[in-house]
């Protein structure tokens, strides 16, 4: 495996507590599972595993109360099977039938640094090496290129992305520890009809969080 490191920033961002059930309410400091999106969507293929192992916070943790527009339902499964067999149907969600309006308390002005590694899954891809997909990494977060947006948390809170090739030459994280609870780790996809949700215990200390392995006793579910 191979070490890389991503600065995150933006001007919004959410990381929504899952005990919230209603209003959106934001972790103090981004997840691990959101940390892996952001890795994932500059690049992912089947032969390769990302795995957060360090989150770096580089601003002063501040909030920000913000009410936002919200569609309340999905499009029915039942009348996405019908138009698939029958060639037509009713897959339109009509807005203002569907608005409600819903208060969250977010995060401003946030920069991370998170250190992921690249596992590669020789089994998925046998011809191959991890050299091929780390040089298609870096080739591709160094032209900015990805395959969405990274965000942070919510799709509408996009995040810049640079990679950083020598953690230690840059600015220290913020000089905060305080204990965060328990933190959203990732979903266990072990029973993909049923993914369920993993914690973990996390401490900022000086300004970082370790973040444990999928496989250590500091991981529950």
């Amino acid at each position: 495996m191979k070490t890389y490191c991503l600065e995150l920033s933006g001007p919004y961002a959410c990381f929504t507590r899952p005990e919230m059930k209603v209003e959106r309410v934001s972790y103090d400091v981004m997840t691990p599972s959101a940390a892996r999106a952001c890795f994932e969507a500059i690049l992912w293929k089947p032969a390769i595993r990302w795995h957060i192992r360090k989150i770096e916070v580089l601003k002063s943790i501040r909030w920000i109360n913000l009410r936002r527009n919200e569609v309340a339902g999905v499009v029915s499964t039942r009348n996405v099977e019908t138009a698939m067999k029958t060639g037509t149907g009713n897959l339109g969600l009509y807005i203002e039938d569907d608005r409600q309006q819903r208060a969250g308390l977010f995060l401003r002005d946030v920069a991370y640094r998170v250190h992921a590694d690249l596992e590669f899954l020789r089994a998925q891809d046998p011809s191959s090496s991890p050299m091929k997909y780390q040089e298609m990494f870096e080739r591709r977060v160094r032209k900015g290129q990805c395959v969405n947006q990274p965000y942070l948390g919510c799709r509408e809170f996009s995040a810049a992305f640079r990679l950083v090739s020598d953690p230690a030459s840059e600015p220290a994280a913020i000089a905060e520890t305080r204990d965060l609870g328990f933190m959203l780790h990732d979903l266990d996809f072990s029973n993909p009809a049923d993914p369920q949700p993993r914690f973990f215990r996390a401490r900022l200390e000086n300004g970082t969080v370790a973040v444990p392995s999928w496989d250590s006793e500091e991981v529950c579910g």
